[in-house]
């Protein structure tokens, strides 16, 4: 690729980014520490000096924490048995314990939650086998609600730690293993001096991840109830923005910890001589496994599977509930709440926008991620490792500190006060969040296809006289065709679901998209439970066969989570 071209392209990249997330991002952090008479920590006083407040930081904290060690705890194993064994239905299981990705957790709260009452489907399960007390039934949503929402959010994040750890396995040299095992080293002594350290790049980059992820959990807390996080805190703080800086206050700590965490994890690995290690010259070569060994294995990929797939069994369950109170499983099964969501005058217009937004920002994303993947793998300017590293932070900051960036902006009189539209449609604002948002995904893809595919084609045509575009156009897309359409179909499908930016930006009703959608009924007397389940159901069909197409069509899956 010629220099002008791919300078052009790295030059509007970064202006965009400039513009539209780090401006946004910059923002909060500046209203935070921008008081009446100039530059004040007031407000930061105010935060930790408020135990309220306080609490709300630590539970995010924690939150963090615990969901990130209980999801390693989960995929580490199940990355570790997969690379090292072949057993009973391994392809299989491998793409079902990714089915949590299927789910935004804030919707399988929904039918833990219906599960989970004092008289809902486990107290009952529980009271059947004798094992507790029908009429002191124990109140897991009072008392259990922290653990509950930990285990919803580490089985909804746990695949993503699972794929990094599972491509950090699989480069690795198996010849250093060997050599520890002909000086016989015993297993668990290679597992804590050689396979472990070699694959805490994965780790890390999953983990922090991770971490960021549920430490800025909006949708769970929301659903259970818990407003003693800061995430949702500054939910509540939003319709009082203009009076009340608190919120401002809030973001940033989230923002300062988030980018704390990625730079740990970036200087972690940059400081281990692990990763400048020499790429193998070979692949280990999995034990076959037959007998109770090959069923163990495969009993351990289905029972996380069956764990995980517990939320969206209750979402399932509740959608398709004509009764369901007191019982393990409802009492009589119905269609009607499905019919009746399509004469519902939020659900219809919510899938509408939904496609709007989501197909619009993927369109988006891939003009850019493709111009961006060009650079990286077939320019030879310096800075296209710090192109490619600036296009994936969308990855390691939280989406609820764009969201609230992109909602202070647009009020009216601020900068992108523009891109509202008539009668305050947001649609230029949530095309931007979700294109940069979900950019990384077809960065990678994109990149990942260059990288397989011969340049010396590209440079044939050239020599025939073929135009830049013309080589693109009948060359280089239709080998990148798959990838391409891997990356962007995770790309739409994750922005239809997309939770920060659509319960913030999304203020008013005809705007709405699915996600908001499913959280206003929630709220609705009567029956609205169960139209947002059946919502959910609809998104949970929708994104699962956008996942089975991307998995089809190729990709690097680990790499997609990759920071």
């Amino acid at each position: 690729m010629k220099r002008g071209p791919a300078i052009f392209i790295t030059f509007v990249v970064c202006a965009l980014f400039a513009v539209f997330f780090i401006y946004p991002a910059g923002m909060v952090v500046k209203q935070a520490f921008e008081g009446k008479d100039g530059f004040t920590l007031q407000y930061f006083t105010v935060v930790f000096n408020n135990p309220i407040y306080r609490e709300g930081l630590w539970n995010s904290f924690a939150l963090g924490m615990a969901s990130t060690i209980v999801a390693l705890c989960i995929a580490f194993p199940l990355a570790l048995v997969g690379h090292r064994y072949d057993f009973a239905g391994k392809p299989a299981l491998g793409v079902l314990v990714l089915a949590p990705m299927i789910l935004p957790p804030f919707v399988g709260a929904v039918g833990v939650k219906q599960m989970l009452g004092v008289n809902g489907a486990f107290n009952m399960a529980l009271v059947k086998a004798g094992l507790m007390d029908p009429t002191v039934p124990f109140d897991w949503l009072a008392d259990g609600r922290f653990v509950g929402i930990v285990l919803m959010i580490a089985l909804n994040l746990y695949p993503i730690l699972y794929m990094n750890i599972a491509a950090a396995l699989s480069n690795l040299d198996p010849a250093m293993e060997q050599a520890a095992e002909n000086l016989g080293c015993p297993p668990w002594k290679r597992f804590f001096r050689i396979t472990l350290p070699l694959a805490m790049p994965g780790v890390f980059a999953g983990a922090s991840i991770v971490f960021i992820w549920a430490f800025t959990e909006l949708g769970v807390p929301l659903v259970f109830d818990f407003g003693r996080t800061a995430s949702v805190q500054i939910f509540d703080g939003l319709k009082g923005l203009d009076k009340n800086p608190i919120p401002y206050a809030l973001t940033s700590v989230l923002l300062i910890v988030a980018t704390l965490v990625f730079s740990l994890s970036k200087f972690v690995m940059g400081r281990s001589p692990l990763g400048t290690a020499p790429r193998p010259k070979g692949r280990a070569s999995s034990l076959r496994l037959r007998g109770w060994k090959s069923a163990a294995c495969a009993s351990l990929f289905f029972g996380v599977f069956f764990l995980a797939s517990i939320p969206h069994l209750g979402v399932l369950l509740l959608s398709l509930a004509g009764r369901w109170y007191g019982t393990v499983v409802p009492d009589e099964f119905t269609m009607r709440h499905y019919i009746e969501a399509l004469g519902n005058g939020l659900v219809v217009p919510s899938i509408q926008n939904s496609l709007l937004y989501a197909g619009c920002a993927t369109l988006v994303a891939l003009v850019i991620g493709l111009g961006v993947a060009w650079v990286v793998v077939r320019s030879d300017l310096k800075f296209r490792g710090v192109l490619d590293a600036v296009v994936m932070l969308p990855l390691a900051v939280p989406g609820l500190v764009m969201a609230f960036g992109y909602l202070a902006l647009s009020q009216e009189g601020k900068p992108f006060y523009f891109l509202v539209g008539a009668g305050g449609s947001p649609f230029m604002l949530l095309v931007i969040a979700y294109a940069i948002r979900r950019l990384p995904y077809v960065v990678r893809s994109a990149v990942a296809g260059l990288q397989q595919s011969n340049p010396m084609l590209e440079e044939a045509a050239k020599s025939l006289g073929a135009s830049p575009a013309r080589v693109m156009r009948r060359v280089a897309i239709p080998l990148l065709g798959a990838n391409l359409a891997a990356g962007c179909i995770l790309a739409f499908a994750f922005a239809m679901l997309e939770v920060s930016d659509s319960l913030i930006l999304a203020q008013q009703t005809q705007h709405y998209p699915i996600t908001k959608a499913i959280y206003t009924l929630l709220s609705t007397l009567g029956n609205g439970t169960e139209l947002a389940a059946a919502l959910g159901v609809w998104s949970m069909v929708f994104l699962s066969v956008a996942i089975m197409g991307a998995a089809i069509l190729g990709g690097k899956r680990g790499g997609l989570f990759k920071v």
